[in-house]
């Protein structure tokens, strides 16, 4: 179980607990052995996703918390909010959303691929190519987040391309395949059905928005928009460890010539890649780049990334 205060949650231990782990301890990596009750300080109206270790190192769910995480990958998170933590779902759509689905047989890969469509009924003005999609389409809901800020008129009608990797960490990790899956397959394919847009963009969460700022800044003549939620920067071509790598995309925003690009950025401040989003936030000041840069009180999952949805699409696409 867990006492919850205004900054501060008290743990208690199930029997077979000897370690917790969340996003505070970057999950299985700096796990805190816990023997007794264990109190934590987080930042005031913090949203808290955490679970257990047992002796085998297996992680399990405090059986006493039933309040599970919006996690579409584990069953084992479990959430706590902090007094003055509030979430606003935005607006819903006034009636259903569409989103197709499509297979295609790609040559870069060599197996049949799947992506999702979401095209708004109007004649769309830009494209949203969106890493990770199902968890994106199902767990975050864009289409319904992008359809209720159309609806509003805070953002001109955009079309959300949800594709989806089936090696992530391989797929999105600085991969020459995956860039032309993306720009040789997936885009002539959406485009031969559903048209040109006048602007593309690019949007992921973790991995998903490193890959998103790296496609971005080897093709600034195709995508012009750029939204990371928790981007992995600690990551390099001749590394292989997402904790420990230098954050190599940084270094080559920071040598290449100011882009024709604008991003919105997020992260979390109970997560690892804190400081390396805020350093590169502060290259994307000291570029001059167009952007937005927020932190939440929360870590690397899907709370914070649901959070700024349509903060980004209204900054990236807004009227």
């Amino acid at each position: 179980m867990v006492e919850v205060h205004p900054r501060h949650v008290t743990f208690h231990p199930p029997a077979k607990a000897r370690y917790l782990i969340g996003d505070f301890t970057d999950w299985e990596r700096r796990p805190i052995p816990i023997a007794e009750p264990l109190t934590l300080e987080f930042p005031a109206g913090a949203y808290i996703e955490y679970a257990f270790l047992d002796a085998q190192g297996q992680p399990f769910p405090d059986p006493d918390n039933p309040h599970k995480a919006q996690n579409p990958w584990w069953s084992y998170p479990r959430a706590i909010e902090l007094p003055g933590f509030r979430y606003v779902p935005p607006r819903p759509p006034s009636q259903p959303v569409q989103v197709h689905r499509h297979r295609l047989e790609s040559a870069a890969f060599g197996t049949t691929r799947r992506y999702y469509v979401y095209n708004p009924n109007e004649p769309a003005q830009a494209t949203l190519y969106v890493h990770d999609g199902v968890a994106y389409y199902r767990t975050a809901r864009l289409a319904e987040v992008a359809q209720g800020l159309l609806e509003l008129g805070e953002i001109k009608p955009l079309r959300i391309v949800f594709v989806e990797p089936e090696e992530r960490r391989q797929e999105y990790w600085f991969n020459l395949a995956y860039e032309a899956h993306l720009l040789q397959e997936v885009m002539p394919a959406v485009q031969a059905h559903y048209g040109p847009t006048p602007e593309q963009g690019l949007l992921g969460a973790s991995l998903g928005g490193l890959v998103s700022a790296w496609l971005a800044w080897r093709n600034p003549q195709i995508f012009s928009k750029v939204a990371t939620q928790s981007a992995c920067l600690t990551a390099s071509p001749k590394g292989g460890n997402s904790f420990t790598d230098p954050e190599w995309l940084t270094e080559q925003y920071q040598a290449t010539p100011t882009l024709p690009l604008r991003f919105y950025c997020e992260t979390g401040q109970i997560e690892w890649l804190l400081a390396p989003n805020r350093r590169f936030a502060a290259m994307l000041a000291d570029k001059g780049y167009p952007h937005a840069y927020l932190e939440r009180p929360s870590g690397h999952n899907w709370m914070t990334w649901r959070q700024g949805l349509a903060p980004a699409l209204t900054y990236l696409f807004g009227n």
